[in-house]
């Protein structure tokens, strides 16, 4: 058996006894994710609320889309499916992690010279592309969400903590789905368990998708009613 196809068995392995393992005791392995993505999603909303301070208040919105004016089911599908890009791209990070921190090694392993250098390297360089271009993308998210909540704000008269708390209910455990795949990848980095990092993709992608959804349709159909209740449009 060659490399690939030995790293490959090894991963179908070490996935099913992941899952196997976590059946037996779900709860921890879960609250463990729920935890650090719900840390990851407050993060992003103080970085959102410093950067809606200090950002200009005139700018062109729009209030006539939800989550300031109620929607219907097309609405829900957009939210939801927007929402569904950024959470594929999150579980990729899992994935990268999964052949960068024990395919390559373990392909590694079997060959000598200049190839086994390169796939350690490879490794090495996998791992920094996916914590810097998390990094980037959570950056531009702060950025671009924070100028539009001091746009909105600004719009609608009123602060953008006040905007963020009408947005809360629903912003909270939308961010925290959408980062689970990533708590899951540093709870798994720090712990040297870079086999498991298949499952937890898998795992977290699945308790995300229902999440989303509930929060895509009280973006749509709730949202609208707290925020004109704030704001009094």
């Amino acid at each position: 058996m060659d490399a690939s196809a030995y790293a490959l068995a090894h991963g179908i392995r070490s996935t099913r006894s992941a899952l196997d393992g976590w059946k037996q005791r779900p709860w921890p392995v879960v609250r463990t994710w729920l935890l650090g993505s719900l840390l990851a999603g407050c993060l992003l909303l103080v970085a959102i609320w410093v950067i809606a301070e200090l950002a200009p208040a005139h700018g062109t919105v729009s209030l006539r889309r939800p989550p300031f004016a109620v929607g219907d089911s097309p609405d829900v599908a957009r939210i939801f499916v927007s929402n569904l890009l950024v959470l594929a791209l999150h579980a990729m990070a899992c994935v990268a992690g999964f052949i960068a921190g024990d395919s390559l090694p373990l392909q590694a392993r079997r060959l000598s010279g200049l190839r086994r250098a390169a796939y350690i390297q490879g490794r090495r360089v996998a791992i920094a592309f996916v914590v810097a271009a998390t990094a980037f993308s959570l950056s531009i998210q702060s950025y671009r969400l924070g100028v539009t909540v001091a746009h909105v704000a600004g719009a609608l008269h009123g602060s953008p903590a006040m905007l963020l708390l009408g947005l809360l209910p629903h912003a909270l455990p939308e961010l925290t789905a959408l980062f689970l795949p990533l708590a899951a990848w540093i709870v798994a980095s720090r712990r040297s368990q870079w086999d498991q990092l298949l499952a937890a993709g898998m795992v977290t992608v699945g308790i995300a998708l229902p999440i989303l959804l509930v929060t895509a349709t009280w973006e749509v159909y709730v949202a609208p009613h707290i925020l004109s209740a704030l704001f009094g449009y």
